[in-house]
């Protein structure tokens, strides 16, 4: 059985290049519009806070509980992405996915107090969980593997670009039109999973192989040579069904080592080197630096754009690992600066170079994460895991994105108050070790059929 995985991962194929057609597009749209809810979904408690709080009269202690339930929706999402995802398939799970968000929306909308309020937010998380998941997975999996990673990006910077929106909007709407206007997307993907193909290599794990052929078609184009790429699915998927069961625990099994250390590891790095805590407590970071809240919170979200669409670009030019190295590289730099700001502060009362350095360190770590550091680890969890263990190795990753997450996010506050500049010095350390782990473990995924990745990954056990 080995053999038949090498054979998968080694024989002569075609190039496999080709360019995005429509259906590939109009796909790869329609699963961003998830992206953009769950941007919409993070951004929305900023600019809502003072708005619901004076309306319904909350405490500070009700308020953050409201925040913080997107977290723990998003856990228990991430917990059941996986298994969901391969019961009912990727588009079968999207629409679920948007159906919860727009029963967490309406919640929000119709609010007289905080118990519906708490329900519409953890609604809310339990889609943006189930999302983390099945978008990057689905876009990968119907995508040529000459750009899936610009496409697959694609679903990160439309998350940047939710966020963005929230806060520009939210200056000049109330909470629950802002709230109304978040169920766009959310409509926008439930009509839309309609008219899209399903996952080729779902439909090969549930064993519809004529749809395979059929779907993969639609998807490249009715001129384009198919036969290859759809037996090479076929075969290792075949070869992965015998191999394994697909039970949670097979996920341990030394064989998956490597694709399930880079996957988990490459989450924990991240979210433990900060961009959620940094852009959760934005305004009270500046704010404690001397500078202006809300301005430089707007410049941070402005600066995110252009650079989270460079990573789209990059992607498939540069390669995963290059990218994912520099951009922590910078990221390191961005964290680092901002510490020495801080330490300027606490030893010496320079006010004025505080904040410059305070608000330049944040803006070079924004720009860095979002050129890379932030989408990169979405690409390659939706590549390193084989199809028979692609549901528990992918609701893993994600499950620790969110829990890391989480940690990160209420850890924050204690630690900012213990030392302003230690903590950002940590988070340094934490990004510049996320460069050492992806040069020593992290493998090359560019330019290579997602069933090479699986088999070379496997075949290093």
């Amino acid at each position: 059985m080995e053999e038949g995985l090498l054979f998968v991962g080694t024989r002569d194929t075609p190039s496999g290049d080709s360019t995005a057609t429509a259906v590939v597009i109009l796909s790869t749209f329609v699963a961003a519009s998830g992206s953009l809810t769950y941007g919409f979904a993070v951004g929305y408690s900023s600019p809502a806070e003072s708005g619901i709080m004076e309306d319904l009269g909350l405490s500070i202690a009700e308020y953050s509980t409201f925040g913080s339930l997107l977290t723990f929706g998003g856990m228990f999402g991430a917990l059941i992405s996986g298994k969901v995802s391969e019961l009912i398939g990727r588009r079968s799970t999207m629409w679920l996915m948007e159906i919860i968000c727009i029963i967490g929306w309406l919640a929000i909308i119709f609010a007289k107090g905080a118990w519906l309020l708490d329900i519409g937010r953890l609604s809310l998380g339990v889609g943006a969980g189930l999302h983390c998941y099945v978008a990057p997975i689905y876009v990968s999996e119907i995508t040529p593997k000459n750009i899936r990673g610009g496409f697959t990006t694609a679903i990160t910077f439309t998350v940047t670009c939710g966020f963005a929106l929230m806060f520009f909007i939210g200056n000049f709407v109330t909470w629950r039109t802002l709230a109304l206007i978040g169920t766009i997307p959310s409509l926008i993907q439930v009509v839309g999973v309609f008219f899209i193909p399903e996952s080729p290599r779902w439909l090969a794990k549930i064993g519809h192989e004529k749809e395979v052929e059929a779907t993969l078609q639609l998807l490249r184009g009715k001129n384009a040579d198919i036969s290859q790429e759809a037996a090479d699915i076929k075969d290792y998927t075949e070869t992965l069904q015998q191999l394994s069961k697909s039970r949670f625990l097979d996920l341990f099994d030394r064989k998956y080592a490597h694709s399930l250390i880079v996957g988990v590891g490459l989450m924990l790095l991240v979210q433990f080197g900060g961009p959620d805590a940094i852009s959760s407590y934005a305004s009270s970071i500046f704010k404690a630096a001397g500078y202006s809240g809300g301005l430089a919170t707007t410049m941070m979200a402005i600066t995110q754009l252009p650079f989270a669409a460079l990573s789209m670009l990059l992607m498939d030019k540069c390669g995963r690992r290059p990218l994912l190295m520099v951009t922590s590289a910078g990221a390191c730099s961005g964290c680092l600066l901002a510490g020495l700001g801080f330490l300027l502060k606490a030893h010496y009362q320079g006010e004025e170079l505080t904040a410059i350095f305070v608000l330049a360190g944040i803006l070079i770590y924004s720009a860095f994460f979002s050129m890379g550091m932030g989408g990169t680890p979405w690409v390659i969890m939706s590549e390193i895991f084989p199809i028979n263990i692609k549901g528990p190795g992918g609701s893993l990753v994600t499950l620790a994105n969110w829990f890391s997450s989480w940690i990160v996010t209420y850890a924050f506050n204690f630690a900012f108050e213990w030392s302003s500049a230690g903590v950002f010095f940590m988070f340094a350390i934490i990004c510049c070790s996320l460069l050492v782990f992806v040069a020593k473990l992290v493998p090359e995924t560019k330019g290579r059929t997602l069933e090479e990745i699986q088999a070379s990954m496997t075949l290093l056990q």
